[in-house]
Parts: structure tokens; C-alpha cells; sequence
């Protein structure tokens, strides 16, 4: 299945929206999302019509388009919200609706279908997010209040076919979006494709959780940073890059073991993270040239094994090492504590000892940011190989 599913992701999606072309071939104009050669498209144009058809090198599907995006079908949590202003009453409606099925290259109408009907605001929620918009009336209508707000959450989702709720009968100038929308439906479940790099809802790879409106997926990164990110299935993760992803908890401490290039010396920290900045990286560990991120675990009790030397000549020694009672947790900036070691060979990881169901609950405390090194008082890393320790990874 995964194969499979590999092979089709070879295109680009692109559209010309006053043209009114989309397709693959059209590499000059502007670029919408990476698709398949098999997937089909679901297009909305300002007239209020919209249609589905295959994705082709180059396809006509009416001028102005408004939205264009890969359409998966039974589909029913990416919800449309739209405002429509009725050609023939000069009314404006709003509906929310999904489209599960319909008939490939068959035009359907958003609204009634009059001449001169036109959609006015659009959005596409791919977890069925509500926005709240602002409308402006004409300045000459008969209307008392000419600017008001309209909150889509409120509205239940409807058939695609529905009318919708009346807005005003009066002629509306200007929309403009006033905040984003929660998610009016459940939590979803999301999975990793550790093949593709990419988020599903098909249960495909790795498990990552059932994902609330406010959630964020953690990244952390071989570099040595991580980053917080949105849950929607566009996004893409270079799986080379990657040393772990995961649901974001954030009472869940990151313990970690890097290798400091300045000091020539290996640490150990555990933080939470205390930031909340999304599609940014956060260095986490020295930024001397030649440190890395020899280890990273979210478990309760992580555990290494070390592998050192006194000297070059003398014998390996071999020590286990459980992290969460190596050193407290502390602010994400903080150094973290050394391992004396002088000649470290490889740390690799251990299987975690489980937590006990009340350790699986607890918030842990967090002690006063460090970020000041520690006086070093043992002997160097000098050896050429600074070690290749397992990072743990998927």
C-alpha cells in the first residue's frame, strides 16, 4: 500500500486563476500543493459554481477561480464555510457544508443558482474550523447598523444542497475576516507516514494521537532543535532531518544527550517546551560547529548506555545511565549536566523503564533556568571521534 502510495506523489498542483486552468503542466503560474497524477481536484470559482475533475497536465475549469485543492473522497470533516450573495433576491446566505461525493465534471452550485449569484466570503477547514468575518453594508442601504459581525460556528453543517441561513437582505459592500476559527467538531486521529514525510488520517505509520483544535505536533531535529507545528495533512517533514515527532504535551519533559564541540564534552538536560511559536526552530543545544544531538527521548524514564575509556589504551567500560535521576528538569536554554567522561566510545539508548499510571499524570516542577556552564574540572574528550550514538529514532 505504501508503495503505491509513494509512487503517485510525482506532480505539482498549479492554477491560473483568471484563466481558469489548473494543472500540473502550468509551472509558471502559481504553485497550490504536491499531488498525484491520480488525484482529482475540487475547484470553487467566485460565481459560486464548483466541480471536481482529474488532475491533467492542463485542464480548463471556468474563469476566476477561488479555490482550488486535491479532493478526498468521504471526506466529511474538511468543511466548507461560505457567504453568498442570491442574484435574483440581492440577499446574502451562509451555509457550512463538506463534499463527500459527488459526480466527476459536473458543475454544482455553492448557492441558488440565479444569474449574477457570487460568493462574497470563502474558506476551506480541513477540521471543520468556524471563523468569525466582518461585513460592511452599502453606505446608501436604508440599514441602521451598516457593520457587523458574523460568527460561522454557530451554524450547523448542513447538505451542500441547502439554501443556508439568511445573513441580510441588504446589499453588503466589503467582508473582511475578523479572527480564525476553532474546530466545531471532534478531536481527529493522526498518524506519520514515516515513508512520505507527511500526516494522514488513514491510519498509515506511526500513531501520534487524536488532535483537539488547539493542539501542535512536536518536531525535534537531528540538528538539535525542535519546532512546534500545525496538524493539517499538507504538511510536508524532511525524514532525513527528523529525530523524533510526536503529539506536543506540554507537561511532557524532553530529556536529551548532546555532544558540546566547544568543551569537547557530552551533556545531559530535560526541559519542557516553554515556547509556543508555531513553524519556528528552537536551538536547543550549543550553536559551536561540530555539537550534535547524540540522543532524545519523551519517555518517563529514559535510559543510555554508555560506552568510555580512561585513555586510549585502556579497556571499554560500560555504564547505564537513567536519565530522569541524572539531572532535574530545567529550563530549555539551560547547558544541562556534563558526563565525566574522558573518552567516550558511543551512548546509545535503552529501553525506557514504564512509568506508573500516576507518574503518567504528573506535572513536573521546573527549576531555575541555567544557562551559565558548569565549572569543568575532568579531563577533555580528545579523541578524534567525538562518538555515534543512537539517536533513537523511528
Amino acid at each position: 500500500m505504501a508503495a503505491a502510495v509513494v509512487a503517485a506523489n510525482n506532480q505539482k498542483l498549479y492554477v491560473d486563476r483568471e484563466g481558469g486552468f489548473i494543472g500540473y503542466g502550468l509551472k509558471k503560474e502559481e504553485f497550490v500543493m504536491d499531488c498525484s497524477d491520480i488525484d482529482e481536484v475540487i475547484v470553487f470559482r467566485k460565481d459560486g459554481k464548483y466541480s471536481i475533475t482529474k488532475v491533467q497536465d492542463k485542464v480548463f475549469v471556468g474563469k476566476d477561480i477561488l479555490y482550488c485543492s486535491v479532493w478526498r473522497k468521504n471526506d466529511e470533516r474538511k468543511i466548507y464555510n461560505v457567504m453568498y450573495l442570491d442574484g435574483k433576491t440581492g440577499a446574502t446566505y451562509s451555509k457550512r457544508f463538506a463534499v463527500p461525493s459527488v459526480t466527476r465534471d459536473k458543475e454544482y452550485d455553492v448557492s441558488q443558482g440565479t444569474p449574477r449569484s457570487k460568493i462574497l466570503h470563502f474558506s476551506a477547514n480541513e477540521n471543520g474550523e468556524a471563523e468569525t468575518i466582518t461585513y460592511h453594508l452599502t453606505a446608501n442601504c436604508t440599514a441602521k447598523k451598516k457593520i457587523t459581525d458574523w460568527d460561522f460556528a454557530p451554524l450547523t453543517i448542513k447538505n451542500r444542497f441547502a439554501m443556508g441561513n439568511l445573513v441580510t437582505k441588504y446589499p453588503i459592500r466589503k467582508v473582511v475576516l475578523k479572527s480564525a476559527g476553532k474546530s466545531t467538531l471532534g478531536g481527529v486521529d493522526i498518524w506519520f507516514d514515516k515513508v512520505l514525510g507527511k500526516l494522514n488520517r488513514d491510519e498509515r505509520g506511526q500513531y501520534l494521537g487524536n488532535f483537539g483544535a488547539e493542539d501542535s505536533v512536536l518536531v525535534i531535529y537531528k540538528e538539535g532543535s525542535y519546532e512546534l507545528t500545525s496538524f493539517e495533512l499538507t504538511n510536508r517533514y524532511e525524514l532525513n532531518d527528523i529525530a523524533l515527532i510526536a503529539k506536543f504535551e506540554s507537561n511532557k519533559p524532553i530529556s536529551a544527550v548532546y555532544y558540546d564541540n566547544t568543551q569537547k564534552l557530552y551533556f545531559v538536560k530535560r526541559f519542557v517546551v516553554e515556547t509556543s511559536t508555531r513553524d519556528k526552530k528552537f536551538l536547543f543545544i550549543t550553536d559551536e560547529k561540530g555539537s550534535k544531538l547524540t540522543f532524545v527521548s519523551l519517555d518517563k524514564h529514559p535510559r543510555i548506555e554508555v560506552k568510555s575509556r580512561k585513555d586510549k589504551k585502556a579497556a571499554v567500560e560500560v555504564q547505564e545511565i537513567q536519565l530522569d535521576t541524572f539531572i532535574e528538569v530545567k529550563g530549555w536554554k539551560a547547558m544541562g549536566n556534563k558526563l565525566a567522561y574522558s573518552l567516550v566510545d558511543s551512548i546509545t539508548g535503552l529501553e525506557p523503564i514504564p512509568p506508573t499510571e500516576e507518574e503518567a499524570n504528573e506535572i513536573p516542577e521546573i527549576a531555575e533556568i541555567d544557562t551559565e556552564t558548569e565549572n569543568i574540572e575532568t579531563e577533555t574528550n580528545t579523541s578524534d571521534d567525538a562518538g555515534d550514538g543512537q539517536l533513537g529514532l523511528f
